[in-house]
C-alpha cells in the first residue's frame, strides 16, 4: 500500500512539475514575434475574437497569400465574419476564405490539411490563443507533417498565463489544456511507434467545439 501511495505521489508531482513548465512554456510564446513570409495564414475559431483580428493584420502585411478561418459557427455568414474580423473589404473579398467542417481542435488540424493541399501550400503561420497553440500545432503537425509551420501565438485575456492560478477560472482553464495536450501528445507517440495506417485517429475530445 505504502509503494502504491508513494508512486502516486511521485506521479502527481511529475504532473505538476509538467503544468509549472507547460505555463511557463506558453508564456514564453508571446508576444509573438514578426513572423516570415509564408504560402498562407490559418486561424482558429475559438473564445476571442482577437485571434481572428490578428490572423486578418497579417493577411493585409502580406505574410500570406490567403486566409483560411477555420471552425466557423455554420450559423454565420461571411458578412458576420467580416464584421468580426474588422477586415478590408476588397481583401476580405479576394482572399479569406472560411471553413466550417471542424467542430473541435482535431477537426481545424484536419481541415486545414486538406485546404492547405488543395492550394499547394505548404508553409502555414497558424494563429490561435497563446495557451491553445501547443496542442494546436501538434495536432496540425500530425495531420500534414510535410507542412513548414509557424506559430503565432495570441493573448486573449480568456486565461491570464502569468497569474493563472490566482483565479480558479484561469487555473482550471490551464490545467485541462494541459491535461488535453498530454492526451494528445501521448497518443500521437503511439502512432508514431505503429505502422502506418489509414485509418483517421479518432474524435478528439474537446467540449466546447472550437472553443478550447
Amino acid at each position: 500500500m505504502k509503494r502504491v501511495l508513494a508512486t502516486l505521489v511521485v506521479l502527481g508531482l511529475i504532473w505538476a512539475v509538467g503544468l509549472l513548465a507547460f505555463a511557463q512554456r506558453i508564456e514564453r510564446l508571446t508576444p509573438a514575434t514578426e513572423p516570415p513570409v509564408a504560402d498562407a495564414v490559418v486561424a482558429l475559431t475559438g473564445a476571442s475574437d482577437l485571434r481572428l483580428e490578428a490572423a486578418v493584420r497579417l493577411l493585409e502585411r502580406g505574410k500570406g497569400r490567403r486566409l483560411l478561418i477555420s471552425g466557423v459557427n455554420r450559423e454565420a455568414s461571411r458578412a458576420d465574419i467580416l464584421t468580426v474580423t474588422r477586415a478590408a473589404k476588397p481583401i476580405y473579398d479576394c482572399c479569406v476564405d472560411l471553413g466550417f467542417s471542424a467542430v473541435d481542435t482535431l477537426g481545424n488540424a484536419r481541415e486545414i490539411a486538406e485546404w492547405a493541399r488543395g492550394k499547394n501550400y505548404d508553409s502555414l503561420i497558424v494563429v490561435t490563443s497563446d495557451y491553445h497553440m501547443p496542442r494546436a500545432m501538434l495536432l496540425i503537425r500530425a495531420a500534414m507533417p510535410e507542412a513548414t509551420l509557424t506559430a503565432y501565438p495570441v493573448v486573449t485575456g480568456a486565461l491570464d498565463v502569468r497569474h493563472w492560478w490566482r483565479r480558479n477560472g484561469d487555473a482550471k482553464r490551464l490545467t485541462l489544456e494541459y491535461s488535453k495536450y498530454l492526451a494528445v501528445l501521448a497518443r500521437e507517440s503511439v502512432r508514431s511507434l505503429t505502422p502506418a495506417s489509414n485509418e483517421p485517429p479518432p474524435a478528439e475530445a474537446d467540449a466546447g467545439g472550437t472553443k478550447p
